[in-house]
Order: structure tokens, then C-alpha cells, then sequence
């Protein structure tokens, strides 16, 4: 199991969006399981992930060179998460997530995060 601090990344989208980033722990809604480490640049909910702003694990980190990209699943329930999507403005490939299948928390930028409790 990886375990890296990350450091917030400085580049013409975060300043776009008002220079203000964060990470982000997502975690699947139904098992708890934390899927991604994440930079979330800007205000607002969280919609869509950048492939470029995934920060870990390694197993998406690495699909920024893949050409056709797979639908993202918890790898614990097998629940659909999020589906390949590009971001015409931007023409930026990512995924668009699946609204109410995704907890996401402010996070301090290091891997691997704790679990979460659900609370079920």
C-alpha cells in the first residue's frame, strides 16, 4: 500500500478557478471504502474528476495514458461510481461523477486516509 504526502498543484486551472484548492477523501457512500485522493480546485460541489488531479492510488493515477477510459467502481461492493466524460470547455478528459453515490471530505493530502464511518 502507497503512503505519500502530496503537496497541492499550481497550474493555469487552479489559478482559472480562483487559486483556491483542497483535497478530497472520496469515499463509496454504500461500504465506506475510500476510492481516490483528489485536488479540487475552486469553489462549488464536486462534479467531475479530472484525470490530471487524481493523486492516488496508483491504479488511476495511471489512467491518464490510457486511451479509452474504463467506468470507475468501488472495488469492495462493485457500486458504479462515476462514467468517463470529457469537459468541452476545457477539452480536459475526466469522470463525471454519479450524484448520491460518493462521500467526499476535506482532506490533508496524505495516503492512504483512515476509513469512514458511515454511521450504518
Amino acid at each position: 500500500m502507497e503512503n505519500n504526502k502530496f503537496r497541492l498543484m499550481k497550474d493555469m486551472y487552479s489559478d482559472n478557478r480562483g487559486g483556491h484548492s483542497k483535497f478530497v477523501d472520496l469515499y463509496c457512500e454504500n461500504c465506506g471504502v475510500h476510492v481516490l485522493l483528489y485536488q479540487k480546485d475552486g469553489p462549488g460541489p464536486l462534479k467531475r474528476l479530472y484525470l490530471d488531479r487524481i493523486l492516488a492510488p496508483s491504479e488511476f493515477t495511471s489512467l491518464q495514458s490510457v486511451e479509452k477510459l474504463p467506468d470507475l467502481y468501488c472495488k469492495t461492493c462493485n457500486r458504479l461510481l462515476a462514467i468517463p466524460y470529457v469537459y468541452e470547455r476545457e477539452n480536459r478528459r475526466s469522470y463525471a461523477l454519479l450524484a448520491y453515490v460518493t462521500v467526499d471530505k476535506k482532506g490533508k493530502g496524505g495516503y492512504p486516509p483512515k476509513r469512514l464511518s458511515l454511521g450504518k
